[in-house]
């Protein structure tokens, strides 16, 4: 992993040297927008971004108060500060986002604007220490309530049927930077980055909750065709994914230029809540994840350390991903499962297998419910997969794994060491 560590240094550098600036301030209670919580002032705040991009560029600066808004676009030079006791709280009326070419659940589609959307914004920014609140009560009762009505009569609920707004998209952006915002209550998905490259993420506070009521898919960080990224002293508590691979999903996903690989991701000294469903997910839109690493984090939940969904209809390939220094709580250590959740197979007689290569997962000193499951589809094609250095207090200690390619080395289970994986 050398090779990569050396890189992610040098691209941490370049981010940094191409988002410092000395671009105009825009702050926006100088420009007509008024401290209300309780009228809706897009316009007026789109239009100081407007007028910050007519002028050359600028960050546009929230001071403290509450501002109400639906979707904001930042253009080409902008970028957003949050100052202490500022918060952007969005609308929870879908008709302040508009709908418009984006980016969902693997496919390119149009779908609702989120509350900040930046597309081919390079050199974007977001820090705080304000807070962005997409106040996502109201879309999170509409979900669960169409979700109950759907299972009385036997029928599912995809997340696309309820129309909510993601908190932050950015779309084709390089060189982009967010720093010690806190980012709560989303409706959907938190942070989604698509096609992005050179992405620092660090000292952020991402949180949904799950009482009183659950926030549905509300990933923390969802990196979809992105490369060169560091996600680093972040908290991330959020009711579904906290750090989640992407890419895209399907038959033919793999030959279509509008998805990719996600590769050279590092996350390093973060601490990941109880809420989460999963730590580090390579996720069911996923088709290529290289070079993914986590380290020296802290966890107090009860999912998996490292989480692989095995999509039945979709050429999948993991490869190149350490996970190292990890203490605290968890629910296993790794899962890897089959994930059928509304796949289709489009009348093809293609049969996709992923394949899952030179996975490490080493030093790990946590308290678990079980050590987990490798278990993946009938065609999919595992080597070189090693757990080293592993001590566990575990509820259940058997390792369920279908795979002879997988090795323990100093793995200690409730102060037993185990030779080899269980069957």
């Amino acid at each position: 992993m050398k090779r990569f560590l050396k890189p992610a240094a040098f691209f941490v550098a370049a981010i940094i040297g191409c988002v410092t600036g000395n671009a105009k301030d825009y702050v926006i209670t100088q420009h007509g927008v008024l401290n209300d919580s309780t009228v809706v002032q897009t316009s007026k705040i789109q239009s100081v971004i407007d007028l910050a991009e007519s002028e050359g560029g600028g960050t546009i600066v929230v001071p403290k108060g509450t501002y109400l808004t639906g979707g904001l676009f930042f253009k080409p030079g902008t970028k957003l500060r949050v100052e202490e006791g500022g918060c952007i709280k969005g609308s929870d009326d879908i008709s302040d986002y508009p709908l418009i070419p984006s980016r969902m659940e693997g496919r390119s589609i149009y779908y609702y604007a989120a509350l900040i959307n930046a597309y081919h914004v390079d050199g974007f920014e977001i820090t705080g220490p304000g807070i962005i609140n997409g106040n996502g009560a109201k879309y999170w009762d509409e979900f669960w309530a169409l979700r109950a009505e759907r299972a009385k009569v036997g029928k599912s609920c995809t997340n696309l049927e309820v129309r909510r707004p993601r908190l932050v998209f950015l779309w084709g952006c390089d060189n982009v930077k967010l720093s010690g915002v806190k980012l709560r209550n989303s409706a959907f998905w938190t942070t989604h980055l698509y096609q992005c490259n050179f992405i620092l993420i660090e000292n952020c506070h991402i949180y949904a909750p799950t009482k009183p009521v659950k926030a549905p898919s509300s990933d923390a960080i969802d990196l979809d065709v992105c490369s060169n990224v560091v996600i680093r002293g972040c908290y991330l508590d959020c009711n579904d994914d906290g750090v989640c691979i992407k890419g895209g999903k399907g038959v033919y996903a793999h030959v279509s230029s509008e998805n990719g690989i996600v590769e050279n991701v590092l996350v390093e000294d973060c601490t990941f809540g109880p809420n989460l469903h999963g730590t580090l997910t390579m996720g069911s839109e996923c088709i290529h994840a290289k070079n993914i690493m986590l380290r020296n984090c802290k966890v107090n939940n009860t999912c998996a350390l490292l989480r692989f969904k095995m999509r039945p209809e979709t050429y999948q390939i993991y490869e190149n991903i350490t996970v190292s220094n990890v203490t605290g709580k968890c629910g296993s250590i790794f899962d890897m499962k089959p994930w059928k959740q509304f796949f289709d197979l489009e009348g093809s007689n293609e049969k996709p297998f992923g394949t899952v290569k030179n996975i490490t997962i080493e030093n790990v000193d946590v308290d678990c419910r079980s050590f987990g499951t490798i278990a993946g589809n009938p065609n999919d094609v595992v080597s070189n997969v090693l757990l080293k250095n592993i001590n566990i207090k575990a509820e259940d200690a058997k390792f369920v794994c279908e795979y002879p390619q997988v090795k323990f080395e100093n793995v200690v289970i409730n102060g037993k060491k185990v030779a080899n994986p269980a069957k």
